[in-house]
């Protein structure tokens, strides 16, 4: 994951591969509080690893569940009939998929507890959920500003009597996360009687419903509901572990590979985006983001678990559209449009509002950095993208990856796109809005774009940027920077500073002939001349990582120490002598080229390995 305070991306030409995506936010944090209310041990597969997630995980610890961790399978035993632990403090980040269902469940469950998080949380509205759980007789406070969080829970002699006999009233249009919110506490709740819920206004984001609905019968939990107006969850209601469950790659993560496959031309030689993880018969609600992609021109297929993206239309046709039913993915959409032939309306969006920054107002000011016309509303957003002097264009078509060149777009390249600008994003703390507008890199232009504050994609993606990486062609090879000089010239502290403060890949290979010896003994090939190829064969195959910090990496294992020993010094003198390693040596130099860029520390970097290098220093 990319910690720095920018990350500069080069112009983006072609794009093809296969991506395998992170569980769903949405169904990992439901499934880890639902395991948690749960009788029995439930084994969570391909748990999402995230910030958000994080923040639940520490939560159930802190109430007294049993929570046991391996890789991306979490084991959690639930409270079953027992109380939470209390009085905590509990920090729920800026996750509302934490703050909102743990909130309702634990003024259910009694106690006393303190809920709070990043400023930003505590901008965003909780009101109509306290105010739905005071009508129940819970006693919830306010810390700060009425309607907002921080909050406390003060059931310190166990919950209240409930006023369960009436429908208990909730509003559903400013978000889903409050009806979910009960649906998943109220069952606590439900002993000899059912019990109601009204939605009272149009609700929004009926799939993020149903994906509460779908996983709240997996754990024993049957909510009948009639038109989406009311819920009624059955009398005798009581949550049992379904022993194991898998959590589906998140939709709206989809959505930006599915645009990806959209704008982007093939390489030569490879057809589109493959997506691995999530198929056309999801549970997410906003699965539906490959309707609007094929409204706007994009081929997809698939089938149980994975998609598949290709380019169809081209320039993008623009679209009108009601994006009640897939909120996050839709502002996929808005960046989509500055490839789209016209202009694109995204209506029924208030709730972006209200999200982890105002998203109406966030992708309007970002959209118009890069030149389009924008028109925002309470609840929409309209795209007209740049002008390009001869119609809307996009990246070209890749002619052959041996060769470089490439054919015109279908929609002309005569002229230049004039309309577009260079632009540094600015992500409001939003993960969604960093990955949306790493899209813009294709600009036909040709222009970089800089994504501040890359790491906020941690929220739900922790590696997008890296996978994002692994399927792109850039315009032009990925900028190397080269730093030279003598020996305690300090080119080595210079070259890491710089890959950390860009993000760049770094090379130091004055290490790569220690690193060859050292690999070459451990494998029992003998440092002769008549195995020299046997050792040329070996380096190609070499996975290695310098860090910022100064650390070797050969595969998993830090090597920093053993390359540094006066052993490993005249080993790498041996195999320095072979010609067919130095040959092996400079092609796996030159394979350190890679996005978002490179710095290279040592002799000849700027000559001889990267003679066409964008900036070269000499300490």
């Amino acid at each position: 994951m990319y910690s720095t305070a920018f990350l500069d991306l080069p112009p983006l030409q072609a794009a093809a591969g296969e991506v395998h995506l992170p569980g769903s936010k949405s169904i990992s944090n439901r499934v880890l509080l639902l395991a948690a209310l749960s009788r029995g041990t439930t084994t969570v597969h391909d748990l999402l690893a995230s910030d958000d997630t994080r923040v639940m995980l520490d939560a159930l610890r802190q109430i007294g569940c049993t929570v046991e961790e391996a890789g991306s399978t979490v084991r959690i035993t639930g409270l079953g009939d027992r109380s939470p632990q209390s009085p905590a403090q509990l920090f729920m980040g800026n996750a509302g998929t934490a703050m909102r269902p743990l909130t309702a469940a634990l003024a259910l469950l009694g106690g006393e507890f303190e809920l709070s998080g990043v400023p930003r949380m505590h901008e965003r509205p909780i009101g109509d959920l306290v105010d739905a759980l005071r009508q129940l007789g819970c006693h919830i406070d306010y810390l700060g500003n009425d309607g907002y969080p921080p909050l406390r829970i003060a059931h310190a002699d166990g919950v209240p009597a409930l006023a369960l006999a009436s429908p208990i009233r909730v509003r559903g249009d400013v978000s889903s996360q409050f009806l979910t919110a009960l649906l998943m506490a109220l069952p606590l709740a439900a002993g000899t009687h059912s019990i109601a819920i009204d939605v009272v206004g149009e609700l929004i984001s009926k799939p993020y419903i149903a994906i509460t609905l779908q996983l709240l019968a997996r754990f024993g939990i049957v909510v009948e509901h009639q038109n989406w107006q009311r819920f009624t969850i059955a009398a005798g209601s009581r949550y049992q572990s379904p022993g194991d469950i898998h959590v589906e790659a998140d939709a709206s993560s989809a959505s930006y590979f599915i645009a990806l496959g959209a704008i982007a031309s093939s390489t030569s030689g490879q057809n589109g985006i493959k997506i691995q993880g999530v198929g056309l018969d999801s549970i997410q609600g906003d699965i539906r983001f490959v309707d609007a992609a094929r409204a706007m021109g994009a081929v997809v297929t698939g089938g149980p678990n994975w998609l598949q993206i290709e380019r169809g239309a081209w320039p993008l046709k623009a679209i009108d559209l009601d994006c009640n039913h897939i909120p996050d993915a839709a502002m996929t959409l808005a960046v989509m449009a500055l490839y789209a032939e016209g202009t694109t309306t995204l209506r029924n969006i208030a709730s972006w509002r209200v999200k982890e920054t105002d998203r109406i107002a966030a992708m309007a000011t970002e959209l118009r950095k890069l030149g389009a016309t924008v028109e925002e509303g309470a609840d929409f957003i309209r795209v007209t993208p740049p002008t390009t002097g001869t119609g809307t264009a996009g990246p070209p078509r890749c002619a052959s990856a041996s060769s470089g060149g490439s054919e015109p777009s279908s929609a002309g390249s005569a002229g230049a796109p004039s309309g577009w600008k260079a632009a540094s994003i600015h992500t409001y703390d939003d993960h969604r809005v960093a990955m949306c507008f790493s899209l813009a890199a294709f600009n036909p232009a040709g222009l970089p774009v800089r994504i501040e504050d890359p790491q906020c994609v941690a929220k739900t993606f922790p590696d997008y940027f890296e996978a994002l990486f692994t399927l792109v062609q850039p315009s032009a090879p990925a900028p190397v920077i080269c730093i030279d000089g003598p020996t305690a010239s300090g080119k080595g502290t210079v070259a890491s500073l710089v890959a950390q403060r860009l993000g760049f890949a770094l090379l130091d290979s004055g290490a790569l002939y220690r690193i060859a010896g050292l690999a070459a003994t451990r494998a029992g090939i003998p440092l002769e001349a008549a195995h020299a190829q046997h050792i040329a064969d070996l380096v190609a195959t070499l996975h290695i990582v310098f860090t910022p910090d100064q650390r070797v990496l050969l595969g998993a294992e830090d090597i920093s120490l053993a390359i540094r020993t006066e052993a490993a010094g005249m080993n790498a003198s041996r195999v320095s002598a072979f010609p067919a390693v130095r040959q092996a040596l400079l092609q796996l130099q030159r394979d350190f080229r890679r996005l978002p860029g490179l710095v290279a520390d040592g002799r000849d970097m700027g000559t001889v390995i990267f003679p066409d290098a964008a900036l070269k220093v000499y300490l």
